[in-house]
């Protein structure tokens, strides 16, 4: 064979490996409203940066006919490339053959990427489509997902890695993204569940749709396991690039700097009056997370699940934070079992790359009741506790309201390492509310006002007055930020227009910060 005829053997080879399963499986694709394989990594990455690995990799299998149905690629594109020139490493599952469904071959094929994403440091993507294990290759196919899951564990805080989920993702091929630290899912197209709804209408009895067991309305709003809800393909791939944009590309890498022409010393005089002056009034949390960071950009992440917790992205004179909020206009800012998990997910994922913390702390404590009991949230509550004081990256809180109780000490307070603490003059922080510590404290001073035979002509109204001089007192001197400053537990009570301002200034002051924990194999984090 001459030089000519390799060369168009090449060119035939690379056809077909362009092709996958046909220009009718892939028509098929567009009519459900989703882009084949080739068409997500090129929408993802810059133009022209892809580099593929592995083109010609097809199947071992001979079983079940399957030695005479053989793809090059084998269902999986595995390769490399750039996002605002920056280096990633992507893989993209191919429904259109064997139903991107994962064999030995083509789990080499991502093992192999994985590792060298490792040792370059570069993030790691998954696009995800695919009917899972290949039940033709047995327990080899299985044997290739737990080659991935345990990179996937090994690799967790040494690079980012993103999983976007674009088709169906179900049995033990939902492990993989579980573990990944951000999910993006899109609506309608894609679902993840480890039973489908057949078996579970045989077992349990149940009729439920792929959509409602494991759609990406509800892994965003019920379940958690989703960080973000895409409405299409195009939409989820540019999630997958403007995250990328606040995080760090390893855990030795500090995260990207960009420039910003929104001035350091901006105030903003609306925020002296956000806070409503009745203390059990809501407000937007959000507008002040807006108006305080760099044009008034704020990148949420799992914005649809336990929203008394805000936490996301944003800048601060062009550096990346990440923002952890208690949401007053839900549920009043209480912390519940999804949102210590929610946050504490959060928190360890910016500390595993360098991503300052600023925290805006308003609440009045963990949210009471049975469920909630029974549920765990002692454990649950402890896990976000955990988070922060772990967490060695710059960390900033703001007190804006109300910091009761043992919420007071999980929300970053000066007590667990947080380097720079403010208040707001509206700042409460007690051990509780005033309304309840005096009936507490008070109780028998109160009972003895509404005896009957106290001689008080009207016991009740008598009560009420008496109540409400020892609430103001009670704020007056114990639920303010000035107490709090007295002893060191705050370092300022700051102006809220001055916000932004001081904020920006500590976390230049914190910019070499260098602080590490004991030394151990690891934490037993209360999983």
């Amino acid at each position: 064979m001459n030089i000519e005829q390799k060369l168009q053997e090449l060119k035939h080879r690379d056809q077909l490996a362009e092709e996958g399963g046909g220009p009718e499986r892939r028509e098929r694709q567009h009519k459900e409203g989703k882009m084949s394989a080739h068409e997500r990594i090129d929408f993802l990455l810059d133009e022209g940066s892809f580099e593929e690995t592995d083109r010609f990799v097809t199947h071992r299998a001979s079983d079940f006919g399957m030695s005479e149905r053989k793809y090059y690629g084998d269902g999986f594109i595995t390769g490399y490339g750039r996002i605002d020139k920056r280096l990633v490493f992507v893989f993209a599952q191919d429904f259109t053959v064997f139903g991107g469904t994962l064999s030995e071959a083509n789990a080499g094929k991502i093992v192999k990427i994985m590792d060298t994403a490792a040792r370059v440091g570069a993030p790691l993507i998954g696009l995800n489509d695919s009917g899972g294990a290949r039940i033709q290759e047995g327990v080899a196919s299985l044997a290739g997902y737990a080659d991935i899951f345990l990179r996937n564990t090994l690799y967790s805080g040494v690079v980012p890695q993103l999983s976007a989920i674009m088709g169906p993702c179900a049995g033990g091929a939902v492990y993989s993204p579980a573990i990944t630290d951000f999910i993006v899912m899109v609506d309608k197209t894609s679902y993840m569940f480890i039973t489908g709804p057949d078996v579970i209408k045989t077992v349990m009895h149940e009729d439920v749709s792929k959509e409602q067991l494991g759609g990406a309305t509800t892994h965003n709003e019920m379940s958690g396991v989703a960080h973000f809800l895409a409405h299409d393909d195009s939409e989820c791939l540019s999630l997958l690039r403007e995250l990328l944009s606040f995080i760090p590309s390893n855990n030795l890498e500090d995260p990207p700097r960009r420039s910003s022409h929104d001035s350091c010393d901006r105030a903003e005089a609306a925020l002296d009056t956000i806070v409503p002056v009745q203390s059990s009034l809501p407000y937007d949390i959000k507008q002040v997370i807006r108006m305080v960071v760099d044009d008034e950009y704020f990148f949420e992440v799992h914005e649809h699940y336990a929203k008394n917790l805000v936490v996301g992205f944003a800048r601060m004179n062009g550096r990346s934070v990440g923002i952890v909020a208690n949401q007053p206009a839900v549920l009043a800012g209480t912390l519940d079992i999804n949102a210590s998990v929610k946050g504490a997910r959060f928190v360890r994922f910016c500390d595993c790359f360098n991503i300052p913390l600023i925290t805006f702390e308003d609440v009045p404590g963990f949210l009471p009741g049975t469920q909630q009991e029974y549920g765990g949230i002692i454990r649950h509550g402890a896990k976000l506790l955990y988070a922060f004081a772990e967490a060695t990256v710059p960390k900033l809180t703001v007190i804006t309201r109300k910091a009761y109780g043992g919420a007071y000490c999980v929300m970053a307070s000066k007590h667990i390492r947080t380097d720079v603490n403010y208040a707001w003059p509206t700042a409460e922080i007690a051990v509780m509310g005033p309304e309840g510590a005096v009936d507490i404290v008070y109780k028998r001073d109160l009972e003895r006002a509404t005896n009957p035979n106290s001689g008080a002509a009207e016991p009740s109204a008598r009560r009420d007055r008496i109540r409400q001089e020892k609430i103001d007192e009670f704020r007056e001197r114990f639920a303010n930020p000035y107490v709090a400053a007295e002893r060191g537990f705050v370092d300022a009570v700051i102006q809220p227009r001055n916000t932004r301002k001081s904020l920006i200034r500590a976390l230049e002051m914190l910019d070499t910060k260098r602080d590490k924990n004991p030394p151990k194999k690891h934490g037993n984090v209360p999983l």
